[in-house]
């Protein structure tokens, strides 16, 4: 069945940030979204070396996805969802993709309303896949099929817009609907007129402040108006970075009565919930002083 040819390979549930995922369907093999990032600093915390640890393992599935690949979408440029140029030694950077990355057929977002940070994102990933890199805005390709931009969370926010992805498996339709937050109805709209099955969605960032109670009924609206409508929910990313999203996936699974879980549950594995518990695992296990000094110098692991 299609839930077989979908992967989680790198999200919050399973130890990183990020809403990575492998899509095989006939000869296609598409990685949505190949980025992983640790909050960099966090309650005053570098990253633990535990996650540290997973965070690399999460980057060599990555890899080992795109070393198959023929297709790569960029939902948007946040250095959670991309390789970078000047990747941080949490991040995936261009040294070590795969060779023959710069031959996948890639579909993209446009680089329009960009800061100019991100916007030179886009630029270093543009140079580097060359008449490769597509804007897909909109397009189609086979199974394949983009949304316009839609918000990244709210409307008109300052963290610009993302492009959902909507995969014809044959036997059911599975859209990546990337960082939307469940903050927008007219998105939400229009993944139900995609008619999907399966949908792999960040859920609303409960851990921010800025995330008013109206926003939060929001949210849990267009989270039950999905669950209600398709078949598996996959929420993750945003919801899972504080331990207040478990119990709000919970509630959703309970009052919704559909088929609601994080990557992990999807994967049949354990969460691993490390964004989330960066405190608590200072305190089980302390950290020798000079750690992060030494692992920031030490030679990039292969």
């Amino acid at each position: 069945g299609s839930e077989m040819c979908i992967r989680d390979r790198g999200t919050e549930s399973l130890g990183v940030r990020g809403l990575c995922c492998l899509v095989k369907i006939r000869e296609r093999r598409i990685v949505i979204d190949p980025g992983v990032a640790l909050g960099y600093m966090r309650n005053g915390l570098l990253p633990h070396p535990c996650q540290v640890a997973v965070g690399q393992k999460v980057r060599q599935d990555i890899i080992k996805a795109l070393e198959t690949a023929t297709d790569v979408v960029f939902s948007h440029f946040h250095c959670d969802h991309i390789p970078l140029l000047h990747a941080n030694p949490f991040q995936l950077s261009f040294r070590q993709l795969p060779t023959h990355f710069q031959g996948l057929r890639c579909w993209s977002k446009s680089d329009k309303d960009l800061s100019p940070k991100i916007q030179l994102r886009s630029f270093e990933l543009a140079e580097l896949l060359g008449p490769n890199m597509r804007v897909a805005e909109g397009c189609s390709d086979g199974p394949l099929r983009f949304s316009e931009a839609v918000p990244h969370g709210l409307p008109n926010s300052r963290f610009g817009s993302v492009m959902m992805t909507r995969i014809d498996m044959g036997d059911s339709v599975f859209v990546h609907a990337s960082d939307i937050q469940l903050l927008d109805d007219a998105t939400v709209e229009k993944i139900l007129r995609w008619q999907p099955d399966i949908v792999f969605a960040s859920g609303p960032p409960l851990y921010l402040s800025s995330l008013t109670a109206t926003l939060r009924k929001q949210a849990w609206e267009n989270a039950l108006r999905l669950a209600r409508n398709v078949d598996t929910l996959i929420l993750d990313h945003h919801l899972l970075r504080c331990e207040e999203g478990v119990v709000w996936l919970n509630n959703l699974r309970k009052t919704s009565g559909g088929r609601v879980c994080c990557g992990a549950d999807f994967m049949g594995q354990l969460r691993l919930l490390l964004e989330a518990r960066r405190s608590y695992l200072y305190q089980k296990m302390p950290v020798p002083k000079n750690w992060h000094q030494d692992y920031f110098q030490s030679p990039e692991p292969l």
